[in-house]
């Protein structure tokens, strides 16, 4: 049998209801509650965290992840949610690549700027029950 790509071994956890699909408080009350997150970008946290989570076959660290989705299925929120997740579990810095200039405009603006019209965060970071800051201020 050809070995299987890791989507594909986690497409069968998931159809055998053995991939958590329970988002940790520090992506639902730390994301704006102006982006209600849709069932493949909560699937696509579950992946993450069970893969950030658990050892498995062929597991390097760093741990290296692909999230192919289409333009405009919500990317950069996944990006802010993961940030959120990694931050409370101790991750600090935090690198992200882009082709254009205009790319990374827009998502410097969708995270540091509280008045645009599409800010990733709620109005105040709540991580292990402290509050991480405040609007327009980085956590």
């Amino acid at each position: 049998m050809p070995e299987q790509f890791l989507y594909e071994q986690l497409d069968t956890l998931s159809n055998f209801g053995m991939l958590k699909k329970e988002m940790p408080n520090s992506i639902t009350q730390n994301l704006s509650p102006v982006f209600e997150l849709r069932e493949y970008q909560t699937d696509a946290f579950a992946r993450f965290i069970h893969c950030f989570n658990n050892n498995f076959p062929g597991k390097e660290n760093p741990l290296h992840l692909l999230f192919n989705m289409a333009i405009g299925s919500g990317k950069t929120l996944i990006m802010a949610g993961l940030i959120l997740y990694l931050y409370e579990n101790g991750y600090r810095n935090f690198l992200f690549f882009a082709n254009s200039t205009n790319i990374i405009e827009k998502t410097r603006d969708n995270f540091l700027n509280p008045r645009a019209t599409k800010y990733l965060f709620s109005g105040n970071i709540h991580i292990d029950g402290k509050s991480r800051g405040h609007r327009g201020r980085q956590f």
